[in-house]
């Protein structure tokens, strides 16, 4: 005989599945996506039909296609004759250069400013805070406009042009510097300098390790001595390689040999470096400023000098809260480099969404190609200092 199932009037009713809250929220974000994606098609089919019925192509079938124009600036062999896609190429490249030199010379430049920031000579601070304040207010085109028009470009011609030991030259032509010239020795020897500096390094941090689990030091000079001078001597002299310079020269009108850093380059690596190492002068004194005044008390009572604490105390502790700030900052600087397309510098901007777009007239296809390459060069920079963050924060004192 069956049994009846009746519900028990003791218990609460069942809840109808849809006013449960994950799946309420499911159903929101699916209905979101959903919504996304068809206003992403409106969008994208409303331009196609446009640009269809107005004549123009789309497609990125025009990068195979003859540029047609020159490059001033290129770190990649570019002409005339080469392709959109080849233009394309040559302007990533020039971006990168631009952002890594940038980069680089903001972080130096940066962390200089900010150890003198904390500095507790009256005047060097001083100093330091009026760099900070005088260049963080200005706008940086205006800074960019200020190295290029008011400095670089009223400089005495080549005849007369500025000259450093014979050997360096700076006119309104560029700076010209003396350019090495390897042979296949040579290479292999540089080379080999990279190898031993890597097992230096690889050796530095064993020993540090060993410090950190047993107390007692490791010496690693030996390494580095092996690393940095021995071992690339030992294949230098092996290969019997030769190192030649390339010496600029005037002749005519213009120096010859050597390399130059065009004048657009130059305003543009000075403008972008001095612009954001206002801003990592800052973060790196409020790194300093953050760690606790006791640990640094503490290590004056054991007998440390000033740079012993900062280098094995406070900067450690102190990169924890500078690195993501500084994050930002690399990002901006990245992405300011579009900026330099103002004075000339032939950058992603300039090349694709200036001279590209307006010979092709395909505006869709080169403003994407500009804003993907932004999109990822600033996710890069994102990864690798995150990674280093991560790195940092897991020795965490």
């Amino acid at each position: 005989m069956p049994v009846s199932r009746d519900p028990d009037p003791m218990q609460p009713p069942r809840q109808p599945f849809w006013t449960r809250s994950r799946i309420r929220s499911a159903i929101i974000q699916v209905g979101f996506v959903a919504l996304l994606a068809f206003f992403v098609h409106f969008l994208l089919s409303n331009t196609m039909t446009n640009l269809a019925r107005q004549g123009i192509a789309s497609g990125f079938g025009f990068l195979e296609n003859r540029a047609g124009f020159d490059i001033a600036i290129s770190f990649l062999d570019f002409g005339r004759n080469d392709t959109y896609m080849r233009a394309f190429w040559t302007a990533v490249v020039n971006t990168l250069v631009l952002s890594v030199l940038g980069i680089a010379l903001a972080t130096v430049i940066g962390f200089m400013i900010g150890l003198a920031r904390v500095s507790p000579n009256w005047l060097i601070s001083r100093l330091a805070a009026v760099y900070i304040e005088t260049f963080r207010n200005i706008p940086l085109l205006l800074q960019l406009f200020f190295w290029y028009f008011a400095i670089l470009r009223p400089l005495p011609g080549p005849r007369d042009s500025l000259d450093l030991a014979g050997i360096v030259f700076l006119s309104n032509r560029g700076l010209y510097l003396p350019k090495p010239l390897l042979d296949a020795g040579a290479q292999l020897g540089l080379a080999a300098l990279g190898l031993g500096l890597v097992i230096a390094l690889v050796m530095a941090r064993r020993a540090r390790r060993y410090r950190a689990a047993t107390g007692q030091p490791r010496r690693v000079a030996h390494w580095w001595f092996l690393g940095l001078v021995v071992l690339p001597s030992s294949v230098w002299l092996a290969t019997g390689a030769r190192l030649d310079m390339s010496m600029p020269e005037l002749q005519g009108f213009n120096f010859r040999g050597g390399m130059v850093v065009l004048p657009e380059m130059l305003a543009a690596i000075l403008g972008l470096s001095i612009y954001i190492a206002a801003a990592v002068g800052e973060i790196v004194r409020a790194g300093i400023q953050g760690i606790d005044h006791g640990q640094t008390e503490a290590a004056q009572a054991m007998g440390h000098t000033r740079g012993q604490i900062m280098r094995y105390v406070v900067i450690p502790q102190a990169m924890r809260i500078i690195i993501p700030p500084l994050t930002t900052q690399y990002q901006s600087l990245a992405k300011n480099t579009s900026l330099a397309s103002a004075i000339a510098f032939p950058e992603i901007i300039s090349i694709i969404a200036g001279t590209t777009m307006t010979q092709t007239g395909q505006a869709v296809e080169t403003i994407a190609l500009a804003m993907l390459f932004y999109l990822t060069v600033s996710l890069f920079i994102a990864a690798v200092m995150n990674f280093f963050n991560w790195r940092v924060t897991r020795l965490s004192f």
